[in-house]
């Protein structure tokens, strides 16, 4: 009678775990604050947090975020700066503290993850890691605008551009595995047309923000036109629900890239489309979608895909649809209202999901077969594939990353 095999031990959970705290808590004051932009009862209620709401959602959470996975990926001591720096910066922004203070502390971050991005170019020179370089030039652009007194309006494009970009560059790597090098040559040019586009905005929000729209348009069509989600769609489990958030995600930066077509959005409710739609409708479903390489990368703990996931993204998309479409489209503001609190509540359901998940650890394994039963030819992706087995090529969904929001060479985690 064969033993039960033994449970595999977890690692420890690294001390850099304690970098996510600062971004948790940005995300949390980030959703009260949203709660005070529609009116409906927070359970903090201070005009302030509404005043740097998208800077601590964009920089504070966010930026943490990628700047802790690049600083893994690098797998260097000081790498851990910049989120620490970022994550620190955000929380001094929701304090009685000095304002200057908290920005300063975002602008260290953000030249703190774009200085770790020189090694990582070192290491691997490629197209997704320049994409990823200039993302985080402009969003320490938005910082030193931020630090100079811009209003969080001008500087949209900016961080817009930071996030597009630096989620654009993972998408890159996979891209150019599945369809050739010629991938990231285009989509760097259109990258770097991007970021002229951002500038014009600045200086001249009415034309520049069409001009803006139509970069922005451009390298969200041809990012879908690459990605390889277009396939893993007709998957099974894990593989389709991470092609449905990213397919989800370009329609979401699609709607906010239309809507700066018609100029610089001053109305609140084209303002309302374009930050949701990216923020929301874009970066969070691509969050959720790698979420379960983003998480364990950092953590080292599986993050097991549950059918369950589905809920909390499909809340997301039909509460997005709500309050862009009825709220801001037709102009019923208790669909506005309504669809942010379902935004909200998608969020917190997904994160507590995730742990549930995490907790639970991997589903139970099925029977494997006898020693004396050969898996088909091709079945691992070595060799000609059979009709019953199934090659690299012939299976996308074997190209999905690994760790977090890039697929490139990491270090050594720590």
């Amino acid at each position: 009678m064969k033993k039960a095999p033994a449970p595999r031990r977890l690692r420890p959970i690294p001390a850099r775990t304690l970098l996510m705290i600062p971004a948790a808590l940005s995300l949390l004051a980030g959703l009260n604050a949203a709660l005070q932009l529609v009116d409906l009862p927070a359970p903090i209620n201070t005009a302030a947090w509404t005043e740097v709401h998208g800077m601590v959602l964009a920089l504070g959470f966010v930026g943490t975020l990628v700047a802790l996975e690049r600083a893994v990926a690098w797998g260097r001591p000081l790498g851990y700066f910049s989120p620490l720096l970022l994550g620190l910066g955000s929380l001094m922004l929701l304090t009685e503290l000095p304002r200057f203070a908290g920005k300063l502390g975002l602008l260290a971050g953000m030249a703190g993850l774009l200085w770790v991005y020189v090694p990582l170019w070192r290491r691997q020179r490629a197209h997704a890691v320049l994409i990823q370089m200039l993302g985080a030039g402009l969003g320490a652009g938005a910082a030193v605008l931020f630090l100079g007194g811009v209003e969080t309006a001008l500087l949209l494009p900016w961080l817009v551009a930071f996030l597009v970009l630096s989620i654009a560059g993972e998408r890159v790597e996979l891209a150019h595995l599945t369809m050739g090098p010629q991938a990231g040559t285009r989509v760097l040019q259109l990258s770097a047309l991007l970021a002229a586009a951002v500038v014009a905005a600045l200086l001249a929000p009415g034309w520049g923000s069409i001009v803006f729209g139509v970069s922005l348009a451009a390298l969200t069509a041809w990012l879908l036109v690459l990605d390889v989600a277009r396939r893993t769609i007709r998957g099974q489990g894990a593989t389709r629900f991470m092609a449905a958030c990213m397919l989800a995600a370009y329609a979401w930066l699609l709607v906010a890239a239309l809507t700066w077509c018609f100029g610089y959005p001053s109305g609140r409710a084209a303002y309302d489309t374009v930050i949701h739609a990216v923020f929301l409708g874009f970066t969070l479903s691509m969050i959720i979608a790698h979420s379960s390489t983003i998480l364990p990368a950092i953590l080292r703990r599986p993050l097991p895909y549950r059918p369950m996931m589905w809920v909390p993204a499909i809340l997301l998309w039909a509460g997005l649809l709500l309050r862009l479409w009825i709220g801001n489209g037709l102009g019923h503001d208790w669909a506005w209202r309504a669809g942010a609190v379902a935004n909200i509540v998608a969020l917190l359901l997904f994160v507590l999901l995730a742990l549930t998940s995490m907790l639970m650890g991997e589903p139970q394994a099925r029977p494997q077969p006898s020693k004396s039963s050969k898996p088909p030819a091709g079945s691992l992706g070595i060799g000609p594939p059979s009709p019953g087995g199934t090659s690299l090529l012939s299976n996308p969904a074997a190209l999905t990353p690994r760790a977090g929001l890039s697929i490139s060479p990491r270090g050594p985690s720590k």
